[in-house]
């Protein structure tokens, strides 16, 4: 990350007024905005951070773009998952470094990328998306960011109910509209003790999926939440919430699996 900028690359430009925009670098190309223009050579074999000046006299820093700057504006043909949840789906479905993550759909790729940075380069993420054209896209939005598909990032196109017992994941995360129908296969090929963690957009959705885990008698402490993000305005000694808020964007819902389904007891009549 410490090296000068290359062609190729995702280059992030900050504008005098605090605008971003998302650029590739190529050697014979020209970035064009409201103050002029700067011509990627310029960008690089340049450092991150350097300011340049626009042949309209405008200042521009070059930087690597966050990954969460890169998902606000990355090219996208499915919704995408938006950093305020992708951070508590990281959490509370507890991905981490060396474990085996199986994720149904891979939509845009965000989340996807965000998965693959959790595992780190001793665990592995398989991706699995049903439409092509969505898989696609995502293949071509992480090789965008990453420079290419890392071995340790397995994109799959067909159905995930199909790979959980294949896979055997230490962590199942769902970005589906039906996740209920994964819970079966769930709970014969998810580890014991592993975290599924699902994102969904509407309360009829959840409540199937709770309807679902319950059912199973495989899955403990199932619980949902929402996440809202309200930024604030500090300047000088106006300090002020912003005048809109990021409210509902999905629910995110998770539970864990037991290593033996929960013992069904019948009781006697009459109790």
């Amino acid at each position: 990350m410490s090296a000068p900028f290359r062609a190729g690359e995702v280059c992030l430009l900050v504008d005098g007024r605090g605008r971003h925009h998302l650029i590739d670098l190529e050697a014979g190309s020209t970035f064009h905005y409201h103050v002029g223009t700067l011509p990627h050579a310029d960008i690089i074999g340049a450092d991150e951070g350097t300011a340049f000046r626009s042949s309209g006299d405008g200042r521009l820093v070059a930087l690597r773009p966050r990954l969460a700057d890169y998902i606000l504006r990355m090219r996208r043909g499915a919704q995408v998952v938006y950093p305020k949840d992708i951070g508590p789906i990281l959490h509370w479905g507890d991905i981490g470094a060396g474990m085996v993550v199986l994720e149904a759909g891979t939509g845009s790729g965000a989340l996807t990328l965000a998965l693959w940075r959790a595992v780190g380069p001793t665990g592995r993420v398989v991706s699995v998306e049903a439409r092509p054209d969505h898989a696609a896209g995502a293949r071509a939005a992480i090789a965008r960011f990453v420079g290419d598909i890392p071995p340790n990032l397995d994109l799959r196109l067909g159905r995930v109910e199909e790979a959980v017992e294949e896979v055997r994941p230490d962590r199942l995360v769902l970005d589906l509209p039906e996740p209920w129908e994964v819970v079966g296969p769930a709970a014969a090929g998810l580890k014991g003790g592993g975290v599924l963690t699902a994102y969904l957009p509407t309360v009829p959705q959840v409540q199937r999926l709770h309807e679902e885990l319950r059912r199973s008698r495989c899955f403990l402490d199932a619980g949902t939440f929402e996440v809202l993000l309200r930024e604030w305005v500090v300047e000088g000694r106006s300090v002020r919430p912003a005048s809109q808020m990021v409210g509902h964007t999905g629910f995110i819902t998770v539970a864990r699996r037991a290593e033996t389904p929960e013992p069904v007891i019948h009781l006697p009549e009459g109790s």
